[in-house]
Formats: C-alpha cells, structure tokens, sequence
C-alpha cells in the first residue's frame, strides 16, 4: 500500500518490499542540514524547496552555477511564487560533510563517478536518497557506497533557467520507498511544500516512470518536439504502444507489477505537460550524451538477457545514440523537463 501524506491517489494491490534501516532522522530543532549531490533542475527545485522551509541546504554542482547561488542564493521560480532562498553551495564533493539527508540528482550516466566521491564524505548517520530516472542507481549507489539508498520516482517539470535560477513548470511529486526514516522524510517534504508517499511497491513505480521515459524520451528527442504536439504527429501512439507493450513483457518476466494504468499514464503525459520537451531532447540539442542506455537501452539489454524481442526500444535506443554521434552545435534549448525530470 502507499501512504498518501501527500494527497495522491493509491493504485492498489501492492507488494511488501524490506525495509532500508536508516536511524531516525530527527534533529529536535527543527532544521536540518540536506545536500544535493548533482544540483541541475530537479536537484534545485527540491533543495530550493527544503530551503525555503528553512533547512540548510548545499547545492553541489557546477562552476557557474555554484558561483551565482554563493553571490545571490539561488533563485527558486515556480507557478505559484518566485524568490531567492538562502543557500551554501560547492563544486566539491566534501560539501556533503554534516549532512543528515543526500539526495543524488546526477545523471545515469554519473552514478559510479558520484557515489565514489560521495563515499569518502557521507556521515554515517546520513540518509541517502536517489533522485534520477531510471530503474537500478539506488542499487548502483548502494553497491558503491555499502549503505543503503532509498530510491524516489520523481514527477516534476523543471528546468535551469541560468546560473543559479531554476524555473518550475508544474508538478513535483515523490513516491519514495519504505524506510525506517521514511515517514519522517515525508514530513520533511510535506512540510516543504513538496507532496510526498511511501510505497511498498517502489519498483512498480519506478518502472512506470521508466515507461513513461521509454514512452516520450526518445521521439521527443529525435523529432525535438514538444510532448502534445508530438502524439498529434501520425502513428506517433502506435509507436508508443508498441513500447509500452515491450516494456510492460520484460517487467512481467522480471516479475515486476508495473503500478498503476500505464497507458492512461502515458496518455496524461501529453495533457499534463503540453509543451514538454524530454530531458533526452535537451541533451541533444546542448550536444550532450543523454541517459538513453538507462532508458530504452535498459529495457533492450534485459529484453536480451530474458530472450524477449523489443524491436521498438532497439530502433529508438540506437536513433538517439546515432544522433549523440553527431558534433551537434548547441541549439536553443526547448524549455521544461520531465523529471530531470
């Protein structure tokens, strides 16, 4: 079952997973000292949040990023309200010296390179949480670290504006798995402002947010068209079905029960988010290698490991790396991401 602090709806029929034990997270002043490891759009959008509510918050991220949040903190622009919110911030892994909470944003692709920086500076009371697409980093980061991460399924559509703005776009939901700190990390977000449920099926819903990714990525990309205009293109929905069907085969063979109506999902994406660009379009136009392999290419690799045919996930996944291939100049860059989504 879900617990829904944060007012979302329970899709039912869930399977109980084991617990990660984390001490209590509790500090008894009511403030708290959070990093974000991998501070791109969504890493702001959740550490603006946290510090707007008046948690210590250290942004770890780029150069110009990190230069322009020291000068004027960072610059937390959403659909409601826009202000800047104190925040510390570093270019260096030991930022993360004193926290009690990490949350990891960093791409797939950076998973390995982060969680060995991070292990020489996590405290050892700290919880570690993965904020990234795909199915496997808080297993990747679990591995590394030799502690347990608790990984999050991210809805949010956010983008880095500039150095030290981040623009939300709509949405910011968690969906984070069971911990012994986990109802105390939804009060943490709830009181944040940021809706937030436990559920015991988190591998459901990580595989459902990896469909959507599966569903939209990659033909957002390759088309660099926004999400609406996208599913008017013709036998775009069919297209999408068909990856739908692939992803759904290889997650029932693994034994997964994907949560919730996945193409109801996929079909909600395209309302929701009318004029959302992929995180794997941005990627291409900025000439940026994208988190395809986690993508599509996962879904491929474990359809060849179980001997599942997935001809669509293939054909996209190998589009999208050949247009990587490519010097591409940086283009103008389409706003919004879903989830880096």
């Amino acid at each position: 079952m879900r617990s829904n602090s944060g007012g979302f709806p329970d899709h039912g029929g869930r399977v109980r997973e084991p617990e990660y034990a984390f001490d209590t997270l509790s500090t008894g002043a009511g403030n708290m000292k959070v990093a974000v490891m991998g501070a791109g759009a969504v890493g702001c959008y959740y550490g603006g949040m946290l510090a707007r509510a008046g948690h210590t918050v250290m942004l770890i991220g780029r150069p110009a990023h990190v230069e322009a949040v020291r000068r004027d903190g960072l610059l937390l622009d959403t659909q409601s309200f826009s202000m800047h919110v104190p925040a510390q911030a570093s270019t260096k892994a030991n930022g993360l010296e004193g926290a009690r909470l990490v949350l990891c944003c960093v791409k797939s692709n950076d998973t390995e390179s982060a969680a060995r920086d991070m292990a020489r500076h996590l405290d050892p009371d700290a919880s570690v949480l993965s904020l990234q697409n795909g199915v496997d980093n808080a297993e990747r980061l679990q591995a590394l670290l030799g502690r347990q991460v608790v990984p999050a399924v991210v809805y949010v559509a956010t983008e880095m504006a500039g150095p030290g703005h981040v623009r939300h776009h709509g949405r910011g939901e968690l969906v984070i798995g069971p911990a012994a700190a986990s109802e105390e990390l939804v009060r943490l977000f709830v009181e944040a402002g940021i809706p937030t449920e436990i559920s015991d099926n988190v591998a459901g819903e990580l595989w459902a947010k990896l469909i959507l990714n599966c569903a939209y990525n990659a033909l957002s990309a390759i088309t660099q068209l926004p999400y609406a205009r996208l599913v008017q293109s013709d036998g775009v929905e069919d297209v999408m079905r068909d990856v739908v069907k692939e992803c759904l085969a290889v997650a029932q063979r693994l034994g997964v029960r994907v949560a919730g109506d996945t193409w109801e999902a996929v079909q909600r994406i395209a309302r929701t988010m009318p004029k959302q660009y992929s995180s794997t379009a941005q990627d291409l136009a900025r000439g940026k290698r994208s988190e395809i392999d986690h993508l599509n290419g996962y879904v491929l690799r474990q359809g060849e490991a179980l001997g599942i045919a997935t001809p669509v996930n293939r054909v996209l996944h190998t589009l999208v790396r050949a247009l990587e291939t490519k010097s591409l100049e940086p283009q103008s860059t389409p706003v919004n991401t879903l989830s880096e989504e």
